[in-house]
């Protein structure tokens, strides 16, 4: 994964450089003690990960992350821990508060390769997903998918014959599979289209198995 870092402090961009050498799958191309030095850099040289900064002077790391027409994933390294939750609602892959270990760093930078690695290394199109479960990665063919069900930050994958846990959202998903194959029908499930069977008013038959339908999602699927 290709990365740059931004903070206004040079201490901690060497932080990051440092813990950043020691993981073999990232790539940290550059660091910015300016921000706006570094959204010039992003319109010619466009990365898969930012290391970010929230408290800079002229700019906030969460106000950079709105500023950007094509967002990469984001982590962000900050002292402070109020921001938490806004950073989350900019789908942040991870939240660092200073100062953090190689452990910790290293954790974050897994959970964007999981990420990374689930939309098909930069939208390569596939017609498959890996999938962690617990220890391991499982590769899922979109064909074999019937439905999936969202449950917090789980999505349960509902295969022929056999289901799979995996720790992401129904945000991550929609930005992977293919809108032609796969629609929401509620705000809990998404449903393969060529499985379904017939359609009613309050829910929807994938083969032989009932998922609900949302209202506000039944009229898309009217023919």
């Amino acid at each position: 994964m290709k990365a740059i870092a931004i903070d206004d402090e040079p201490m901690a961009l060497e932080v990051v450089r440092s813990l950043a050498a020691k993981v073999p799958f990232l790539e940290l191309e550059q660091c910015f003690t300016d921000a706006f030095k570094a959204l010039e850099y992003l319109q010619t040289h466009p990365v898969d990960l930012l290391f970010l900064d929230i408290k800079m002077p002229d700019i906030t790391g969460l106000e950079f992350v709105t500023c950007l027409q094509k967002k990469p994933m984001v982590i962000f390294t900050t002292a402070y821990s109020e921001h938490a939750v806004t950073s989350f609602e900019l789908d942040a892959v991870d939240y660092l508060l200073k100062p953090f270990s190689l452990a910790r760093f290293t954790k974050a930078c897994n959970k964007a390769q999981d990420l990374w690695q689930l939309r098909g290394k930069g939208g390569q199109a596939k017609d498959y997903i890996f999938l962690k479960t617990g220890y391991e990665q499982v590769k899922v063919l979109f064909d074999e998918i019937l439905y999936l069900e969202a449950a917090g930050n789980y999505l349960t994958f509902v295969l022929e014959g056999k289901k799979l846990l995996s720790r992401m959202t129904l945000g991550e998903v929609l930005d992977v599979l293919p809108p032609d194959r796969f629609t929401r029908v509620h705000r809990s499930y998404i449903v393969a289209k060529d499985k379904i069977s017939r359609i009613e008013r309050h829910q929807v038959w994938v083969k032989e198995l009932p998922v609900p339908i949302g209202a506000s999602y039944f009229p898309q699927l009217q023919v």
